[in-house]
C-alpha cells in the first residue's frame, strides 16, 4: 500500500489539526442549536407541548412530508432516464450536459423560484398558474434536485461490470430482463441512497416555498421564519426547529453515511447507441433533460429585460446604478453585499474545513475519526432556517451581539460550505502519494520547497473545486442569511426576494436582472469547477 502525503503522525498531531473544525462547530453550531433549544424550553415544557399538540403543526408537517414524498418521486421519473442515458452512451455535448445538470444544484434556490415564477406564476409564459400550488413546488425541487440522483446513480452505474449484463443477455435474457434481474439489484441501493438525499433536501427546502407558495403554503421552514420574523413567536419558532431538527436527524440516520458524487466516476462504460431505438431513446432523453435545465434559466434572463410587456434595459439599469433603490433596495450593494460576505466565508470554510481534510486524512479511519467526519456533515443535513435562528439567538444579542456587524453572515455561509470542502479535499488528501516528497527530498529539496513545488501543483486542481464548490454555495445561500440580514445590507439572494415581493414592473425586472447575474456567476463557477475535476469527489 502507498504511504500518503499525511500519514499517521500520532494522535497529538491529529487532535491538534481537527480541533480548528471541532471547536468551529461547536462554536457555531451546537451553541445555536442549543440555545433553539433553551428559547423552546423557555416556558417550561408546557410551553413546548402547546405547539407540539397544536392540530395546525401537524399540518404543516404533514404538508411538509407530502410535498417532500411528491417531489422525490417526481425527480426519479425524470433523473433515473437522464442517469442511465449519461452514464451509458456517448454523444455529442454529452460532457456539457453533465455540467449543465450540475447548475441546479447548486444555484441560489431563489433564483430557481425566481425562474418558475416566470413560467407557472400569475403571468408565467405557460399560461398556468400553479404559484400557490403544491405542483409548483414539485416542479422547482424536481429542476433543483436531478443532479443529486444523475451524478449518484451515474456513479453507480459506471462501477458496473458489462460483461454481467452481456452474460444475462447470451443466457436468452431480454435487454429488459437483464436491466431488471442484473442491473438494477446492483444499482438499487444508489437509487434508494439518492432518493434519501433528495427527500432531505426538499423536506428543509425555504426558497422555493418562500417565493412560489405565494404565502399560502407552509413547511415547517417557512413557519419557523415566519414566527420569528413577522409574529415575534421565538418559543413558537423555536419549538418547531427543534421539531424539524428531530426528524432531520431521524433521516439523517436512514440515509446514514450515503455520498452523492459531484465529479466523474474514472470508469467509463459508455458507447455509442446502436439502432434507431436506441439513437431515439438517447435523442429524447438529452433533448428532454436538457431543456428541463436550461428553459428555466433562459427565462429568467428574458424577464430581466421585459418591463410593462416591452423590452428594456431598465431592470439593468437600476442594478448598475450604484445608490439607486427599488422600493428600499438597493440591488448594486447587494451585489457587492453578496461577493464581499461570500469571498470572506469562501477563505474562512477552506481554512477550517481544509484542516479538517489533513486531520481526517492523517491515520487509519478509527471510531473517533468516523464520528468527528459524520459531526463534520451535521450542517449538511441541518435546516438552514435552523441555524440562522439559533445564531441569531445565540449571538444577536448582549453580551455577544453581531446583529450589525455583518460578521455573522459570513458564520453562517462558511459553517454551511464548510461540509463541502471536507468532502472535496479529504479523499484527494489521503490518496496523495507521498514517495513524490521522498524523490524530491532524494534530490535535495527541503520539506517547504517540496511542498510547494510537488505537491502544491498536484493539489491544486482539487484545491480549486473546493474554492469554487464554497464561492457557489455561500453566493446562493438563502436559508440561514435571510435571518442574518440586515433590512440597509442584504446579499443578493436575500435582495432578489424582497425584491419579488414588492409591487411595481421595474422593480421586478431589477429582480430578474439579479437573479440573472447571480446564475452566471453561479454557472460559469460550476462549469469551471466540472472542467477541472479531478477523481472522485465526494461532496456529502
Amino acid at each position: 500500500m502507498d504511504r500518503r502525503v499525511v500519514g499517521d503522525h500520532g494522535s497529538v498531531g491529529r487532535t491538534a489539526v481537527l480541533a480548528v473544525p471541532v471547536v468551529f462547530l461547536l462554536v457555531l453550531f451546537v451553541v445555536p442549536v442549543a440555545a433553539v433549544v433553551r428559547v423552546g424550553l423557555s416556558e417550561g415544557p408546557a410551553g413546548m407541548l402547546g405547539v407540539l399538540v397544536d392540530a395546525r403543526t401537524w399540518g404543516v408537517l404533514g404538508f411538509t412530508l407530502l410535498q417532500a414524498a411528491l417531489s422525490t418521486v417526481a425527480t426519479l421519473i425524470v433523473a433515473i432516464p437522464a442517469a442511465v442515458v449519461i452514464a451509458g452512451y456517448r454523444f455529442p455535448g454529452r460532457g456539457l450536459l453533465r455540467a449543465l445538470v450540475l447548475v441546479p444544484f447548486v444555484m441560489p434556490t431563489v433564483v430557481v423560484a425566481a425562474a418558475f415564477l416566470a413560467l407557472i406564476g400569475p403571468t408565467g409564459l405557460l399560461g398556468v398558474d400553479l404559484s400557490g400550488s403544491i405542483w409548483g413546488l414539485v416542479l422547482a425541487h424536481m429542476f433543483l434536485n436531478l443532479a443529486v440522483v444523475i451524478r449518484v446513480l451515474g456513479a453507480a452505474l459506471a462501477t458496473l461490470d458489462p460483461d454481467l449484463e452481456n452474460a444475462a443477455r447470451l443466457l436468452g435474457a431480454s435487454r429488459w430482463q437483464a436491466w431488471r434481474r442484473v442491473t438494477w439489484p446492483l444499482v438499487a441501493p444508489s437509487v434508494r441512497a439518492a432518493s434519501a438525499i433528495v427527500f432531505l433536501f426538499c423536506f428543509t427546502s425555504f426558497g422555493v416555498v418562500q417565493v412560489l407558495g405565494d404565502g399560502q403554503l407552509r413547511t415547517l421552514e417557512v413557519q419557523i421564519y415566519r414566527s420569528t420574523a413577522y409574529l415575534l413567536d421565538l418559543p413558537a419558532a423555536a419549538a418547531l426547529a427543534l421539531l424539524q431538527l428531530i426528524a432531520v436527524v431521524a433521516m439523517l440516520v436512514v440515509v446514514g453515511r450515503g455520498r452523492s458524487v459531484v465529479a466523474g466516476s474514472a470508469v467509463d462504460i459508455s458507447r455509442r447507441p446502436r439502432g434507431w431505438r436506441e439513437i431515439s431513446l438517447v435523442a429524447g432523453v438529452v433533448v428532454g433533460t436538457a431543456l428541463l435545465v436550461v428553459t428555466p434559466l433562459l427565462v429568467i434572463a428574458g424577464r430581466s429585460l421585459l418591463v410593462g410587456g416591452q423590452w428594456s434595459t431598465a431592470g439593468w439599469q437600476v442594478l448598475f446604478s450604484p445608490g439607486e433603490t427599488t422600493n428600499a433596495v438597493d440591488p448594486w450593494a447587494a451585489v457587492l453585499a453578496s461577493l464581499r460576505t461570500s469571498i470572506l466565508a469562501t477563505v474562512l470554510a477552506m481554512l477550517v474545513g481544509g484542516a479538517a481534510a489533513i486531520g481526517l486524512a492523517m491515520g487509519r479511519r478509527g471510531t473517533w475519526l468516523r464520528s468527528v467526519d459524520a459531526m463534520l456533515l451535521l450542517p449538511l443535513g441541518t435546516s438552514a432556517v435552523t441555524v440562522g435562528l439559533g445564531m441569531l439567538l445565540a449571538f444577536g444579542r448582549p453580551p455577544i451581539d453581531l446583529r450589525n456587524t455583518g460578521l455573522l453572515i459570513v458564520l453562517a455561509q462558511a459553517l454551511v460550505a464548510m461540509p463541502f470542502v471536507v468532502r472535496v479535499l479529504t479523499p484527494g488528501f489521503e490518496s496523495f502519494d507521498r514517495r513524490y516528497l521522498e524523490v524530491a527530498a532524494v534530490l535535495g529539496r527541503t520539506p517547504r520547497h517540496a511542498l510547494r513545488t510537488v505537491a502544491a501543483p498536484l493539489l491544486l486542481p482539487l484545491i480549486t473545486v473546493a474554492v469554487g464548490f464554497a464561492f457557489a454555495v455561500t453566493l446562493g445561500e438563502f436559508g440561514a442569511t435571510v435571518f442574518l440580514a440586515t433590512p440597509a445590507d442584504p446579499t443578493l439572494p436575500v435582495a432578489i426576494s424582497r425584491l419579488l415581493a414588492r409591487p411595481g414592473e421595474v422593480t421586478v425586472a431589477a429582480a430578474y436582472a439579479a437573479s440573472t447575474m447571480l446564475m452566471l456567476i453561479t454557472a460559469v463557477v460550476v462549469v469551471g469547477i466540472d472542467r477541472l475535476r479531478a477523481g472522485k469527489a465526494v461532496v456529502f
